[in-house]
C-alpha cells in the first residue's frame, strides 16, 4: 500500500518495555477470550497469561515475541515515555504511524459525513510487556486495542511473527492489523462495544463467544471499509496479502495448530473463512453501513 507521502500520526507513544503479563482490550488473535470494558480482574489476567504461555510452547516460541525488542525498528529506540512523531522511528514504526494518520483522517471523514464528531485512537508502542487501560499485558497476545484510553497497543516484533509464523508477507498484511484494530476503535466511539458487553454480561459463556466474533468479524469488515476509501493507494498483490493474514488468524485454523482440534462454541474472533468474507465485503462496498455483523447469519 502507497504510504509514503502520510505524514506519520501526532497522536504515537513509547512506552517501552514495562512489566506485567497477560493480556487485555480487543486482540487481533483469536488465542484469547476477549475481555470488554474498561477494566479486568486479577484472575481474568491471569487465566489470560497462562493461556499465552501455553500457546507458544506448543508453538516453540519461547524466545519469540516475549523476548524481542520490537523488531524493525533501526538505531536506538526512543526514550520510554516520549509522545508525538517522534517516535516514529524505524520502518515498521513509521509504516504503522502512517496507517493510524490515514485511518484518523479515513474516519474523521466518514463520521462527518454523518453528522458526528470523531475521536483520534493513540497508537502506543512497547516491547515485551506493558500496562494499558485496560490491564497488564504482553506481545504474546498480539496486537490489542484497549477502549480505556483509545490505543492501539503494538509491539512491532508482532510483525516478524505474522510472517514466519503465521506465512502473512507484506505490508498490507501489517497494515490490516492496524486497520482491524482501528476498527475496534470505531465501535467504541459509536457505542458498539459497550451494548456488546452489557450483553454479555447476561450471557452464557458460549453466547458470549458468539458475540465477541460479530464484534470481531465488524471490526475486519471495517478494516476493508478502510481500504476501500483509499483504493487509489492499493498495489497489486495487496488484497491478498490481507487476505491471507484474516485467513491464518481464524480461530479454526489457529486451533488446529494449537490443539490438532477445533471448538467452535469457544470461537472469539470467527473463523478463517468469515473474517476473509467480512474483510472482503468492507473492501468491496467502502460502506461502513454494510458491516452489520450482528443481524442475521455471518
Amino acid at each position: 500500500m502507497r504510504l509514503d507521502d502520510i505524514d506519520p500520526t501526532d497522536h504515537a507513544q513509547d512506552l517501552g518495555s514495562g512489566g506485567g503479563g497477560g493480556g487485555g482490550g480487543f486482540g487481533l488473535l483469536g488465542l484469547l477470550p476477549l475481555l470488554l470494558g474498561r477494566g479486568m480482574g486479577c484472575g481474568s489476567i491471569a487465566i489470560i497469561g497462562l493461556i499465552a504461555i501455553a500457546y507458544f510452547a506448543m508453538s516453540g516460541g519461547g524466545g519469540g515475541m516475549l523476548g524481542s525488542t520490537g523488531g524493525g525498528s533501526t538505531g536506538q529506540s526512543p526514550t520510554a515515555g516520549q509522545s508525538g512523531r517522534q517516535v516514529c522511528q524505524g520502518d515498521l514504526r513509521l509504516e504503522s504511524c502512517r496507517v493510524m494518520k490515514l485511518a484518523d483522517d479515513t474516519w474523521a471523514t466518514i463520521f462527518k459525513e454523518s453528522n458526528a464528531q470523531y475521536r483520534p485512537a493513540t497508537i502506543k508502542f512497547y516491547q515485551g510487556n506493558v500496562q494499558s487501560g485496560c490491564g497488564a499485558a504482553s506481545s504474546a497476545v498480539g496486537p490489542f486495542y484497549c477502549p480505556a484510553d483509545d490505543g492501539v497497543y503494538l509491539d512491532t516484533s508482532f510483525f516478524q511473527e505474522l510472517e514466519q509464523r503465521f506465512g502473512a508477507k507484506g505490508d498490507f498484511a501489517r497494515d490490516y492489523v492496524i486497520a482491524h484494530e482501528m476498527g475496534h476503535h470505531i465501535q467504541n466511539l459509536l457505542g458498539t462495544s459497550d451494548k456488546v458487553s452489557r450483553l454479555q454480561a447476561r450471557a452464557s459463556q458460549a453466547e458470549g463467544n458468539a458475540l465477541s466474533v460479530r464484534l470481531e468479524l465488524q471490526a475486519d469488515c471495517y478494516a476493508g471499509v478502510w481500504a476501500a476509501r483509499n483504493k487509489d493507494r492499493i498495489e497489486p498483490g495487496d488484497i491478498e496479502e490481507g487476505m491471507t493474514a484474516a485467513n491464518a488468524i481464524g480461530d479454526d485454523t489457529l486451533q488446529r495448530q494449537m490443539q490438532g482440534t477445533v471448538v467452535p462454541e469457544s470461537f472469539t474472533h470467527g473463523t478463517s473463512a468469515q473474517r476473509m468474507a467480512w474483510l472482503k465485503k468492507g473492501l468491496e462496498t467502502g460502506d461502513p453501513g454494510q458491516c452489520d455483523t450482528f443481524s442475521g447469519g455471518i
